[in-house]
């Protein structure tokens, strides 16, 4: 068991049943009464977000996870499969449990993929993704000295806002845990 103080961004715990992990905290201490803890949270099965709200000395369970490096291989309808390069097992998992890391997926690249009892539930993929542009739009003259950002899909179909000076056709660096880029590669 562990403390509701405890649960920071990135922390998976046991709740009726169902996994959780932490995306977002927040602990408010009002002038009187307890402290409580508001979480935004994931379900790692279904995918659904919800939020909750704990008063400060609850407890939830804890879980055990395991950790494995494995190679994203393809998309097979709503599934998306991965490898794990010493055991050749192919596990799964669909776009709901996913969320929004299938825009950083593209084939090859290697993740770490979260096992709980076996099971295959999270995906955590590098800080940066490097991904091809397959759609910009073309820069207006004069807009350069503005500083104008345009909005691009790359490979994956994720959309980013980009400088003006990126084309079709380039490689861009993006961040994935929020979403901006950071550099052509």
């Amino acid at each position: 068991m562990i403390d509701v103080n405890d649960l920071r961004k990135g922390t998976t715990f046991e709740q009726d049943g169902s996994l959780y992990k932490v995306l977002d905290y927040s602990h408010s201490k009002p002038g009187r009464g307890s402290a409580t803890i508001r979480i935004k949270a994931r379900d790692l099965r279904s995918g659904a977000i919800t939020e909750k709200t704990f008063n400060s000395g609850m407890r939830v369970q804890d879980v055990r996870l395991d950790y494995q490096t494995v190679q994203y291989l393809y998309k097979d309808g709503d599934r998306y499969i991965f490898m794990d390069q010493e055991t050749y097992e192919q596990p799964a998992l669909t776009e709901e449990t996913l969320g929004e890391v299938v825009g950083y997926l593209k084939e090859g690249l290697d993740v770490k993929l979260t096992f709980y009892q076996g099971e295959p539930i999270d995906v955590e993929v590098p800080t940066t993704v490097d991904l091809t542009v397959t759609q910009a739009e073309t820069a207006v003259r004069g807009d350069t000295a503005t500083g104008v950002n345009k909005l691009v899909t790359t490979e994956t179909g994720l959309q980013v806002q980009v400088p003006a000076f990126v084309n079709q056709g380039d490689v861009i660096r993006v961040d994935t845990r929020t979403g901006e880029y950071v550099t052509r590669a």
